[in-house]
């Protein structure tokens, strides 16, 4: 039986992996279904999947399961079979990355939460029973193209800033429990237009579309499968692309590009760059945009603060970060750092 946690540190896990020549696919799910037991399910989950090879991030809660995975590509049928048994999964959407290498992800980790989405709603009313409907690609498009449809993006600034739709509405907040009632107030007078939400995967804009109607909006829709699913089949169908740039992606690699514009900027020396990098100070690992010249320059840290920092002896970082949570910034939401950033005085790196 296979142990319920790793037991091999991430740096060897990550070596091994980028080491292995095994073809393997990234893919991203989610299902909203009633959990009785969400430890035990995790348990299962864990052993089920360890067995096949599949690494990535999962939450679990009483309200669903949420997963960015990668399997060895000759295991893919064996995951889709084993999902089947599993019955509110039967048949669920898995969305497969557009630009993949396969090294997304280097340890399985599934862990027990409130909710597979943070939102901070408290309504005992509230139910995903009732939820928007769907648009697929092409309803999407269509739906886009009419000027009196409202395009909302649910998903955080960092991901706006490097691509979206044309058109879109920025919900400007931090976490998606922030953007849920601003987008209800910022809509408050449009409850009987056409809204149309996205997010990455869909499991955000879903839930947003479910609380839209819940605060008396008639006629709201999110796309099917999120970014990701819509630039698969921009790709595969030869559609349009209305989404412009690139979609972030919460693994390793940060970023699918959907299209060639690039229309975000580096976070220090102001060029057109769209590249998100983690600082390398391991004490801070701060989430922002560097172009390859500030790369270079910076050593890939976002201040000179953690430049200096990474020169000093080991011994002297591990007493810097001690008691911090190294990646506590991997996917930050601390957008007055990101602002410190953009100052004047960042053209002398």
């Amino acid at each position: 039986m296979a142990s319920l946690h790793n037991r091999i540190s991430r740096r060897e896990l990550k070596e091994k992996i980028l080491q292995d020549s095994t073809p393997r696919t990234t893919i991203s799910f989610y299902q909203y279904f009633q959990i009785d037991h969400p430890d035990e399910f995790r348990n299962q989950f864990y052993h089920s999947l360890h067995a096949i090879g599949v690494l990535g991030r999962i939450y679990v809660a009483s309200e669903g399961i949420n997963a960015q995975i990668s399997v060895p590509t000759t295991q893919f049928s064996a995951l889709r079979t084993y999902l089947d048994t599993i019955p509110p999964l039967q048949g669920v959407r898995l969305n497969i990355a557009v630009h993949d290498d396969g090294k997304s992800f280097f340890v399985l980790d599934i862990k027990v939460r409130d909710k597979i989405v943070a939102d901070g709603i408290e309504d005992p009313t509230f139910s995903m029973q009732r939820k928007g409907k769907y648009a697929t690609p092409e309803q999407f498009n269509r739906l886009a193209q009419d000027p009196n449809t409202i395009i909302v993006d649910m998903r955080n600034y960092y991901e706006y800033e490097v691509g979206h739709f044309k058109n879109a509405i920025e919900i400007p907040s931090n976490t998606f429990r922030e953007q849920l009632p601003m987008a209800a107030d910022l809509l408050k007078d449009k409850k009987e237009a056409t809204i149309l939400m996205y997010c990455t995967g869909g499991i955000r804009c879903e839930k947003a579309s479910a609380f839209l109607l819940h605060q008396g909006f008639n006629n709201v829709y999110h796309l099917e499968g999120g970014v990701i699913n819509y630039a698969r089949n921009v790709r595969e169908k030869e559609l349009p692309s209305l989404f412009i740039g690139k979609n972030f992606v919460f693994d390793e690699r940060l970023g699918e590009r959907i299209t060639e514009d690039v229309i975000a900027h580096c976070h220090q020396c102001g060029q057109v760059a769209d590249t998100h990098t983690n600082c390398k100070n391991d004490g801070c690992h701060l989430l922002f945009i560097q172009c390859e010249s500030c790369a270079t320059v910076m050593e890939g840290c976002c201040s000179l603060a953690c430049q200096d920092t990474i020169h000093l002896p080991e011994e002297e970082r591990k007493k810097i970060r001690k008691g911090k949570d190294k990646g506590q910034h991997i996917f930050n939401k601390a957008k007055d750092r990101l602002d410190a950033l953009r100052l004047p005085n960042r053209q002398k790196f």
